[in-house]
């Protein structure tokens, strides 16, 4: 059982679980709220990653692994999750004019 510190080693190397062995590996989630601690885990029975966090701002960040596990199972181990993890922007949309008083 390995504890990461940083978040971003811990979703890339769950994300490098899920892909090599994706009907094996399952993402837990645990949280205390006695303690105020939220545990993440992804194993697949061989390898446990897991981090451990009380700050409230890695919500948003457990949401983001989330939706990145979910793109991967819907869209099976080798889909592009760029969209999900917000790493390329929309540079393809056009931006918006104001819609104010023309002087």
């Amino acid at each position: 059982m390995v504890y990461l510190e940083s978040w971003d080693e811990f979703v890339e190397r769950s994300i490098q679980l899920y892909r090599a062995d994706p009907h094996s590996t399952r993402y837990v989630t645990k949280y205390r709220h006695c303690d105020g601690k939220l545990v993440l885990k992804v194993t697949d029975n061989r390898e446990c990653l897991k981090f451990k966090t009380d700050q409230a701002q890695d919500a948003k960040k457990m949401e983001k692994l989330n939706n990145i596990f979910f793109t991967l199972m819907a869209r099976g181990p080798e889909a592009d999750i760029s969209e999900v993890t917000g790493k390329e922007q929309m540079d393809a949309q056009p931006s918006k004019k104001g819609r104010g008083r023309k002087q």
